[in-house]
């Protein structure tokens, strides 16, 4: 559980994180959605409130022409969520459904650092492949 953000309870902040790299999922009705992974998240005070957390690549992010090793600072709700397996199935050993928290909501995106030059050159090609 990200204690950090829960003691932050229902609060909108501001919020900085690494981009560390771009993803998918499968969405509503099977379709497929961009998301972007952001690593070492913190408070407005610097304070670490998690470690890694996963968004939408929405409109904001998108604008921002972020690439893997960019610093972006935003605006989040905390809010809590329900994790785990909600099925019915008694025979697999899956973890027990329990409360977590993450950043909701998330406006108002301004990269505030740039990656640095890396000799891996394979994570800005996959990063071109992402945004097409």
């Amino acid at each position: 559980m990200r204690e950090q953000l829960a003691r932050l309870g229902d609060l909108r902040g501001w919020f900085t994180g690494t981009v560390s790299r771009y993803g998918t999922k499968t969405g509503w009705q099977g379709r497929i959605e961009e998301t972007v992974l952001l690593v070492d998240i913190k408070d407005s005070r610097g304070m670490t409130v998690a470690d890694h957390l996963w968004f939408n690549l929405t409109k904001g992010f998108a604008e921002q022409y972020i690439k893997p090793g960019d610093v972006v600072k935003f605006s989040a709700r905390v809010t809590p969520y329900l994790k785990g397996y909600k099925g019915y199935r008694e025979d697999e050993d899956l973890p027990p459904v329990e409360r977590d928290y993450r950043l909701s909501y998330p406006t108002k995106f301004e990269k505030i650092g740039e990656a640095q030059l890396r000799s891996d050159a394979g994570a800005l090609d996959k990063f071109m492949e992402v945004k097409g």
